[in-house]
């Protein structure tokens, strides 16, 4: 056995291109596909303008516990019934909900996609919604939500969103709820939110050997008994900085761990720097070689991992770091961490550490479009954020060209190192008088 002391090299890039789209308008809906020569599996995703942001105030959770019962039966099939139908075809349905899109899945092999977009779509308009296979579902949820915030971090994750996103009212609670909202969650408040947003025909993302299938008779399967405008598209929320760092608190008694979330505000999903931002976070924190990891765990054995990164909607984006550290570190390990964000904000990247990243990048996107599932979720992306049809051949490429200068003034504009929230969930009693060293200190609400 040998060590080797010299870490390997990146290799070339090689070639990708993205498959051709082609488009169809029928039956009241689109349908864009991206064809994939030879491939026996198709994926389908219709994709309807019916986020968790389409959410009352107080029943935050609605849209999930929606997703998770349509396939609890259809208004045609009871839920055995529907999951024999799905069988038969060797199709598997994939709901889903994030902040911009209602998402139904589908995958079968090719011949079989329009019958499994038919059942898709069956569940999607016409689910039974049993009032007792709601409630099931919606206190399962709520059960899987108590364990969830019982470990260290959605507290966390919840307080430094509502500080971040506290003017912005659905934008400001979690995701898929908390397990007070999700509880308050009624049949008459999944079945209001169905009929007010599911019903509009929306678009279907099919990836597949296009040669195969027919894709206005997809439309049909899609779209057929829909009725209703595309919704209006609201603007970017802006990036709204506080003057100074804040501080807070979520106490933990007798925790061994402080779980720490350092985040500020940045710009939406489509902004022009996309790809500067994600290269300098990929420096800093993003992977295993970054600077924060390095330090922080590898010289300064603080913490198994931390990671800092971008995460961007249609309307929002934020910067955030996380980390479990030790009880005893928890000031220095923030001390430092602000340390490598203030740095990377002056004084940029180096060119070494942009080779890196640029590799790491683009490969990833390469490895990751490799099926039709991930292709038809990458179309997804296109059509939620306005970009163009060859966006991903170009994304790949300005990775790769990508020059030290550019991604150090992404560091400098949208790093604001002074502008974070600190949010540390951990034992007050033992971490509180420390964390005065970065401002006064606030006990979290939540």
């Amino acid at each position: 056995m040998s060590l080797v002391t010299t870490r390997p090299g990146t290799g070339a890039a090689r070639p990708y291109a993205f498959p051709a789209i082609r488009r169809v308008t029928a039956h009241g809906g689109t349908v864009i596909a991206a064809h994939m020569p030879g491939q026996i599996l198709a994926s389908a995703l219709l994709l309807l303008d019916a986020g968790a942001a389409r959410e009352t105030d107080g029943r935050e959770g609605t849209a999930t516990v929606l997703a998770k019962s349509l396939e609890e039966g259809t208004r045609k099939r009871d839920s055995a019934a529907y999951a024999l139908a799905l069988e038969s075809l060797g199709a598997e349905l994939s709901p889903g909900v994030d902040w911009d899109t209602f998402r139904v899945g589908v995958s079968a092999p090719g011949p079989l996609l329009a019958d499994a977009v038919r059942l898709a779509a069956e569940a999607a308009r016409t689910p039974k919604l049993d009032p007792a296979d709601v409630l099931r579902v919606r206190d399962d949820e709520v059960t899987a939500l108590r364990m969830d915030w019982a470990q260290p971090g959605p507290r966390a994750d919840a307080t430094l969103r509502a500080d971040l996103f506290g003017a912005d009212g659905r934008f400001s609670r979690p995701l898929h709820g908390d397990p007070a909202s999700v509880a308050a969650v009624t049949v008459e408040d999944v079945l209001a939110f169905h009929e007010a947003w599911l019903r509009r025909p929306g678009v279907l993302l099919v990836a597949g050997d296009l040669d195969a299938l027919d894709l206005a008779a997809l439309a049909e399967a899609a779209f057929e008994d829909t009725s209703g405008e595309p919704l209006g598209q609201e603007g970017p929320l802006g990036v709204a900085l506080p003057a100074r760092r804040r501080t807070i608190l979520v106490d933990r008694p007798d925790s061994v761990q402080s779980t720490l979330r350092l985040g500020h505000r940045a710009p939406e999903r489509a902004t022009p720097d996309y790809v500067p931002m994600m290269l300098a976070a990929t420096v800093l924190g993003g992977a295993f070689t970054s600077r924060l990891n390095h330090l922080i765990r590898e010289v300064k054995g603080y913490t198994y991992g931390i990671r800092g990164s971008y995460a961007m909607t249609r309307r929002w984006g934020r910067f955030e770091v996380a980390a479990g550290v030790q009880t005893a570190v928890t000031a220095p390990a923030i001390r430092d961490t602000l340390g490598e964000i203030a740095r990377t904000q002056a004084e940029g990247i180096t060119e070494e550490e942009l080779e890196v990243a640029r590799s790491w990048r683009a490969g990833q996107l390469s490895v990751e479009m490799q099926t039709p599932g991930a292709i038809a979720g990458a179309l997804s992306t296109l059509v939620v954020h306005g970009l163009p049809d060859d966006y991903y051949e170009t994304l790949r490429r300005e990775y790769l060209e990508a020059t030290v200068e550019q991604v150090s003034k992404a560091s400098a504009e949208h790093l604001h190192v002074d502008a974070l929230t600190l949010v540390v969930e951990g034992d007050g009693a033992v971490i509180r008088e420390e964390l005065a060293e970065f401002g006064e200190v606030v006990d979290s609400a939540i």
